[in-house]
C-alpha cells in the first residue's frame, strides 16, 4: 500500500466511533444536569442529600406517631448516649419540644451540605414543623446521628 491509498471504507467502524461519540457526550450532558438540577433544588450535588433527607422525615414520621423508642433510635443512630438518655428526649421533643408544641405535622423543605470536606463532616435539613416553624437538624456525616438546633440556619 502506498502512502497516498487510502484505506479502505468501514461503515461499521464509522457507526461505532460516531455511537460512542454521541453516548459519551449524553452521559457528560446528563451527569452535569443532574448535579446542577440536585444543587439546585436544594438536595445536594447530584441529590447526595436524599438518604439523610429520608432519614430525617423517618424521625419526624415517627414523632407524629410517638413512637419515641423508634424516633430515638433514629436521633441516635442506634447508639443510645448514656448523657442523653430516652426519658429526656422524650421530654424535649414533646413539653419541651422546639416548637412549644406537639409535632403533629411536618415538610422536609431542603438540605444542604456544611462542614469541611468533599461533601462535607454533616448536612443540615431544613423542616417545616405544624405548617408554621422551621426546624434545622444537623446530620452528623462520622457517626449518623441527628442533632437540634444545626450549627447555623439556612436562608430559603
Amino acid at each position: 500500500m502506498s502512502l497516498l491509498a487510502a484505506p479502505e471504507y468501514n461503515e461499521g467502524l464509522e457507526k461505532l466511533k460516531r455511537n460512542l461519540f454521541i453516548g459519551t457526550v449524553t452521559g457528560i450532558l446528563s451527569l452535569a444536569l443532574l448535579s446542577f438540577v440536585g444543587f439546585a433544588l436544594g438536595h445536594g450535588w447530584l441529590f447526595s442529600n436524599l438518604p439523610i433527607e429520608h432519614k430525617v422525615n423517618n424521625f419526624f414520621v415517627a414523632l407524629e406517631a410517638k413512637d419515641y423508642q423508634k424516633a430515638y433510635d433514629i436521633y441516635t443512630n442506634g447508639h443510645p448516649n448514656s448523657g442523653y438518655p430516652l426519658q429526656r428526649f422524650t421530654e424535649d421533643w414533646t413539653t419541651e419540644s422546639p416548637i412549644g408544641a406537639p409535632i403533629l405535622s411536618h415538610h422536609v423543605d431542603i438540605s444542604k451540605t456544611d462542614g469541611s470536606g468533599t461533601f462535607g463532616s454533616g448536612v443540615i435539613v431544613a423542616v417545616h414543623v405544624n405548617s408554621s416553624h422551621k426546624l434545622f437538624m444537623f446530620y452528623d456525616r462520622k457517626d449518623g446521628t441527628l442533632t437540634e438546633p444545626a450549627p447555623h440556619i439556612l436562608q430559603y
